[in-house]
């Protein structure tokens, strides 16, 4: 019987470290804030391959799938490990894959004329979350801690971790939903929004790469977390979600 409970909460935690990224919340964030800037046509196009929804109900498709034992082999696509200051090797690269290749396969079957419909549905939905994942500057943390998932900390004295607080901890906190959350992000200037929208998705890498440094420098392992940790880092967790709103429909009026 303790055998039983114990291997019970082993898997409670390799569930929630596996599970830890943007929460749904999120996600459908970056997926409202894309919509904003999508082109007409782009719309069109989106509205026959994803049969009429939206991109912020598909956006957490990647998460979704993860308790279907078919598609393990997309799980190393949500994040990707870089050495502080190291730069990506495509040559070294893992052979199971990461965020980098997952963007790029994803961006490949929905430009092939002769993939199916349904391919480039399953594809579109999987790119629509990666783009948000690359935005989390946890997904290009340490390979040691698992992007910070093995830093526990304390959350207004309830226990979690570093990628989590990141991830939702402190978007739930702040009690909005998504559609309430994107609605009030930032207003942006076209050169504002332009600046944003420069660079490729190496590019993007390299910059959530340095933040994650930032990040791993605001706590420590034991740290105590709450309204202070809040007022001083939400206000990038919510440019993060704009950022990834703009460049997922740069990508998608780019490939439609």
């Amino acid at each position: 019987m303790k055998r039983l409970l114990l291997l019970l909460v082993l898997s409670s935690q390799f569930c929630l470290a596996e599970t830890s990224i943007w929460g749904a919340t999120g996600h459908r964030v970056v997926g409202e804030v894309a919509t904003e800037y999508l082109k007409g046509s782009t719309k069109r196009k989106l509205n026959l391959l994803l049969d009429g929804q939206s991109l912020a109900l598909v956006s957490t498709f990647g998460d979704d799938i993860k308790s279907d034992k078919r598609y393990k082999e997309f799980n190393p696509w949500h994040y990707v490990n870089i050495p502080s200051g190291g730069l990506y090797d495509s040559h070294d690269a893992s052979a199971h894959g990461d965020i980098i290749q997952g963007i790029e396969k994803c961006i490949a079957v929905i430009q092939q004329k002769e993939a199916t419909k349904d391919d480039k549905a399953f594809y579109l939905k999987m790119l629509v979350h990666l783009i948000g994942d690359l935005h989390q500057p946890l997904h290009v943390g340490r390979a040691e801690d698992k992007g910070g998932n093995d830093i526990q900390v304390r959350w207004f004295n309830k226990g979690t971790n570093l990628h989590r607080v990141w991830d939702s901890d402190m978007i739930n906190h702040y009690k909005m939903s998504y559609s309430e959350l994107a609605e009030n992000l930032p207003k942006l200037s076209r050169k504002e929004r332009k600046a944003i929208e420069e660079g490729t998705i190496l590019d993007w890498t390299y910059e959530s790469q340095k933040l994650a440094d930032k990040v791993y420098a605001t706590a420590d392992s034991g740290a105590k977390l709450g309204y202070g940790y809040m007022y001083e880092n939400f206000s990038q967790v919510r440019y993060q979600l704009l950022k990834g709103g703009i460049r997922l429909a740069k990508v998608l009026n780019a490939i439609l």
